[in-house]
């Protein structure tokens, strides 16, 4: 991993202003993905539920880890910092939507409350924590790719995490991590230490500054 430390012109967007209206877009498009996944989970069951919520699923993961640091043009330590606070301000955002909105009026099911022992807030801490972790990485692997390329690339950046989050899974299938499956949700966590080996791969060849 290995983006620049000194800011480019035309890169590294992170004034406030700027960083807080992106966090607020963020937010609301978190906020949208969930309420979708969530009447999916509601009213479709079976091998379709599994189709719909792994295209849902991904397409959110990819967004909020990438969006961020396309926002900022992250090229340096500075734009990969700034997609990284644009991740945990969002979560603010959602936070207050999930709490305003989403549990008044029961968007989840009785099987997410029972994941949380029946309450609702286990995911919040959870959510700040990859809301940050998601687009502080997505930004080293744009910021990898700018220093190789002169330019970053959504498209390179969303297969290579997808490749090796897929990796993670099916391996965690075969030694058996304890609930590991073939399914959305084992994709989902599998992309945590699949972004980071992306990550470490998209830094490979990238040229020190």
């Amino acid at each position: 991993m290995s983006a620049a430390v000194h800011a480019q012109s035309g890169a590294d967007h992170t004034d406030l202003p700027y960083v807080l209206r992106a966090a607020v877009k963020l937010g609301v498009l978190e906020s949208v993905a969930v309420l979708v996944i969530g009447l999916v989970s509601r009213s479709v069951e079976g091998v379709a539920e599994t189709a719909l919520l792994g295209v849902l699923v991904t397409a959110a993961i990819l967004a909020v880890t990438f969006l961020p640091g396309l926002w900022t043009r992250a090229a340096t330590i500075e734009g990969i910092a700034g997609a990284a606070g644009i991740g945990l301000t969002a979560t603010v955002v959602f936070l207050v939507v999930d709490v305003a909105a989403f549990q008044p009026f029961g968007l989840y099911t009785n099987r997410w409350r029972e994941i949380g022992g029946g309450s609702n807030w286990w995911y919040h801490p959870i959510l700040w924590m990859v809301g940050t972790y998601l687009p502080w990485l997505g930004a080293w692997i744009l910021a990898n790719q700018s220093a190789k390329n002169g330019a970053p690339s959504l498209a390179g950046g969303a297969v290579l995490a997808i490749a090796a989050s897929a990796v993670c899974m099916v391996l965690g299938v075969l030694f058996h991590v304890p609930g590991a499956g073939w399914n959305v949700p084992t994709f989902g966590v599998s992309f945590l230490p699949g972004l980071a080996v992306a990550t470490a791969v998209s830094g490979l060849g990238a040229r020190r500054k």
